[in-house]
């Protein structure tokens, strides 16, 4: 079972697992589906203030709560039973073109040159970190939502702003992989 489990699933069973989460939430109590709101819920339960962004019921959504702890939940059990403990494969044309910017140790599941602490407490990371993340948080408020919530509930409810939305994000997507992350790793 644990075979089955630590290899990747292909895409037309991965997939449509996590398209049916859609009729499932909506089926099962008119619920939408998204992890970016769970911040709000978070901070309207845990810091109340009167500040009207946070003053609603967030208990009803407390079940989006649940879900985000069950992910995380799902990766350390994961990452506890199904870890592979030799290295990661990475496709050789990638292994050339990341070689080109000083990347070659995928010992662990993302390159050390990239996520280290060494790395992460430069200038350079200090500010890519609050730059991204300053970035993903303010975009995806603004987008009134973040990818999987626009992406996988909102295209398939068929919602014209989440089809602009998700076009952005992949646009956005794109010209930071081929663009700006090889500028930054040069």
């Amino acid at each position: 079972m644990t075979e089955f489990l630590a290899r990747p699933w292909p895409w037309y069973i991965a997939g449509p697992l996590i398209g049916l989460t859609v009729p499932a939430l909506l089926i099962l109590g008119n619920k939408h589906f998204g992890i970016s709101a769970n911040l709000r819920h978070a901070c309207a339960a845990c810091f109340p203030a009167n500040i009207p962004f946070f003053k609603y019921d967030y208990k009803k959504e407390i079940w989006n709560l649940f879900f985000v702890a069950g992910i995380f939940l799902g990766g350390v059990i994961t990452a506890w039973l199904l870890s592979d403990p030799g290295p990661v494969v990475v496709d050789p044309r990638l292994v050339k073109e990341l070689q080109g910017y000083g990347i070659n140790d995928y010992s662990n599941m993302v390159p050390v040159q990239l996520y280290s602490w060494e790395n992460l407490l430069s200038v350079k990371g200090v500010i890519m970190l609050i730059g991204g993340g300053f970035l993903v948080g303010f975009g995806s408020r603004y987008a009134g939502g973040c990818t999987s919530g626009h992406a996988i509930m909102g295209l398939s409810t068929l919602q014209w702003p989440s089809l602009l939305a998700t076009l952005c994000f992949m646009t956005g997507g794109f010209i930071m992989a081929n663009l700006i992350l090889p500028f930054i790793l040069s």
